[in-house]
Parts: structure tokens; sequence; C-alpha cells
């Protein structure tokens, strides 16, 4: 069934991705209207400042600065402001009044999610937002679509670019952190200010979405236990690859006979597993189903011509169902299961000390983890010799000694809780014999443990 009455299009934002939604509305009208099964007009686009935009594509007589105006008078509502505010009014208002609305908002939909799910339900509209994770990349559909038959065991994710692009300069060329986000930010991949990246706060977002549909059951923000790599060294970096590994930022979700895990926090990977060959500014998300054991989606995370893919898709689904009938999945949240608390998690780690070179060290250090039932999975103890010191040129830690000598001690643990370890730590910190924990990384493979 074709219609001839138009479709009203109300765009909030033009910002990076927003001018790239609008210019596709603009230039490949015929084709989405052909696949939409009704003439489609984008009628108003919201911005603070009209005069600011300049694109020769974007006619001034669709520019405004009257939000509610605009959506008042639309079918389907694109909101690309992000953030909270006017947002989530805005898109509380476009549900109200009728429309079916597109968002890549992730930080509104970890923070609010349930709200707005529940307004578009209340309306009986749709609530799309597959680009809120992954930008490009598919996935937001697969699992709450191509995967609902089946049950998702486990997600781990680099749903970050700027992260991934720090990383992986800081492993090609063992830049140090701040100069690798310095390139980051010269080739566009951070922001001015990239805290909400490099603490892994926007991860975080896309954790809690993902964790939201996989297991049917509602995570906030607050329920992501959150560590970024801002505390990543060169050294931990050119460790792992000389171990075979690579330090990733993954988002991961997990299902546990106890309840749900969700957390982000820099890992080391073996470097055979799908998700250490994602380089630069690209995203992966691996997904382990019951059924459809494992699956990897790879593509751009960022960038507004590839974000602005997965949010025309979104509109063409919602515009459809408009013409058509029917509507798109709704919120799942029929499980609600436990959300473990961010010290249930089960990880294993990989511990870098420096120790008095002495006998009976090892046994003491192997001792701080059985007193907590946690077991040593490899380790391994070399003597530091004045000929290959630790100086800050190794490591920018200042190199310490003991009268005894010191030694590297290096251990992997088998799967421990965070609150478990966070113990052992605590006391290895206080040992004497310990004269500096170089660093503590999570050890994560493609499967649960």
């Amino acid at each position: 069934m074709e219609t001839n009455k138009p479709l009203k299009v109300t765009l909030l934002g033009c910002g990076v991705v927003g001018s790239q939604v609008a210019r596709g509305l603009l230039t490949e009208t015929a084709h989405l209207s052909a696949r939409v099964g009704a003439p489609v007009e984008l009628t108003a686009i919201v911005v603070r400042d009209p005069a600011e935009i300049t694109d020769p594509l974007i006619p001034k007589s669709i520019l405004t600065a009257d939000a509610e105006g605009a959506v008042k008078n639309a079918d389907v509502v694109i909101e690309l402001f992000g953030g909270l505010e006017p947002a989530r009014s805005l898109i509380l208002l476009a549900l109200a009044n009728g429309a079916s609305v597109v968002t890549a908002n992730k930080a509104l939909l970890a923070a609010h999610g349930p709200e707005l799910y529940a307004a578009a339900e209340q309306a009986g509209v749709d609530l799309l937002y597959e680009a809120s994770v992954g930008g490009a990349i598919p996935i937001v559909r697969p699992i709450r679509q191509s995967l609902a038959g089946d049950h998702v065991n486990r997600i781990l994710g680099i749903v970050n670019g700027t992260t991934n692009f720090v990383l992986d300069r800081m492993a090609t060329d063992g830049s140090a952190f701040d100069e690798a986000v310095a390139v980051a930010q010269e080739r566009g991949f951070a922001e001015a200010d990239p805290t909400a990246d490099v603490e892994g706060h926007d991860a975080a977002a896309k954790a809690a979405i993902l964790a939201s549909m996989a297991f049917h059951t509602r995570v906030g923000l607050k329920d992501v236990a959150t560590e970024g790599i801002r505390n990543i060294t060169a050294d931990d970096v050119a460790w792992a690859k000389q171990t075979g590994q690579v330090i990733k930022l993954l988002a991961i979700a997990e299902r546990t006979p106890l309840g749900i895990s969700v957390r982000v926090h820099p890992a080391l990977i073996p470097d055979d597993h799908p998700l250490a060959a994602v380089r630069g500014a690209f995203n992966a998300v691996f997904v382990e189903a019951q059924l459809a054991g494992p699956l990897m989606f790879y593509g751009q995370g960022a960038g507004g011509v590839a974000t602005s893919s997965a949010v025309l898709g979104d509109f063409v689904s919602v515009a459809r169902h408009r013409v058509l009938g029917g509507r798109a999945l709704g919120e799942s949240a029929y499980a609600s299961l436990p959300v473990l608390q961010p010290d249930a998690a089960i990880t294993r780690f990989q511990v870098r000390l420096v120790v008095d070179d002495q006998p009976g060290v090892l046994s003491q250090v192997a001792g701080v983890l059985a007193a907590h039932h946690i077991s040593i999975e490899k380790v391994n103890q070399t003597p530091i010799t004045d000929a290959d010191g630790r100086g800050p040129s190794d490591s920018g830690r200042p190199s310490l000694r003991s009268d005894n000598g010191a030694a590297t001690l290096v251990f992997t643990t088998h799967a421990a809780s965070e609150k478990a370890f966070a113990q052992v730590r605590a006391e290895l910190e206080a040992s004497p014999h310990v004269l500096e924990i170089v660093s503590v990384l999570r050890v994560e493979s493609g499967t649960n443990g």
C-alpha cells in the first residue's frame, strides 16, 4: 500500500551526524520515499542558531530554533542533539503527539530508557536507536530481532573508537598515552575534552543498552562498573605485546548463575582473538549466543557519514510502519534478572610486581592469594639487574631497589571476584616485600572464564 500523503520529518540537530542525515533526506528523497511507500519531506531542522548553518544543500527555509513547534508538526522526529536535555523532553513531547522517534543518544537511553520506552508503548509508536551503539554497525537490530529466539550469554565489545585508536597507537609506535590522545584529537577521533571517552563513560552507556536488550532486563548506567584507560602506560602495552596479548577497552555484559554482570575496563586479550585485530577507530562487538554460537559485528563506530547510515535505516523502518501499519519491537524487560554489584564480577587478573629478590617472597605472595581463595594459573619471576634496571626511560615509573636486590614477579590468576582481588591488592600494597605494583590488568578471552 502506498500513499501520496507526505510524511513530515523533523530533525533535531545539525552537527556532524545531523548534517549528514539532513543531506541524505534531501538528496535521496526519491529512493527513501520508494522504500517507505510515501513521499518523505524534511520540514524542519532545529538548531540553536539557524544563521550558523551554511551548508548549501540545506534550505534556509527549513531551519528553525522553535523545537517544540517543529516537533508538534512532525510524523517522525530524528533526535541528534545528544545529552539529556532538551533531548529527553522533546522526545517525550514527540511521542505524546503521536510521532515516531529515531535517536542516536546513548547517554539518554542509558539514563532514561525505561521512561522513553514506556512513553512510546503508551502512544503506540516506534522508538528506534540503532545508531546509539557502534555507529554504522548493525548490532541493536540483530540482538533485538535476529537473536530474539536465542539466549545471549555474553557480549564483549570495543564500542569506543577514540580509546581503540589511542591504544592501537600506543601499541603500534610506542606512544605514551598523552601523545596518542593528542594524535587522536588532531585526526578528529577525539574531542577537545576526551574525558567521556578515555574514562569509559561513553562505552558504559553503550554497555547498559546492549545488556538491557541481550538479557531482557533493565540495566542503567549506575549498574555498569567503569574504568577507563587513562592509567595505561606504554610499558603496559609493550609488555602485553611481548606476551602475545593486546590491551583493549572492553564493554562486557554476561549472564552468570547469580545474575547479570556489566562492566567496562581495559583488558588483556590474546592476539589471536577476533577483537585483537580491530584497529584504529573501528568498533566491533563479539556476541556469544546459546544456539548461534560466536558472532562478531565489525565496522566504523563513529563519524557522521557512517552513523547516518544507521539513523536513516531506522528512519525507513519507522516510516514504513506509519504507512503500512505495525510497529517495531518495544522494550523487552520480562526477565528482570538480578544485576550484580561491580565487586561480584568474575574475571582473571594479570599482576606485575617488583618484589624483594629473596627466598620465600613468592610463597608469601601466593599465600596472600590463597587466603582469599584465588589460585595462580601461571607465574614468572625474573631478577632485575643493574644492566636492565627499571628507570623512567623504561616505564615512566621510578626505579626501585632493596638491599637484597629486586625481581619482577608476574602472575596470572584463575577466575576470581573483583571483591576478593581488591582484598588481595590491599594486602600486597601493605607487604614490606612488595616494592611496587607495576600494573593490574584483567584478562578476558572469547569464552566466559
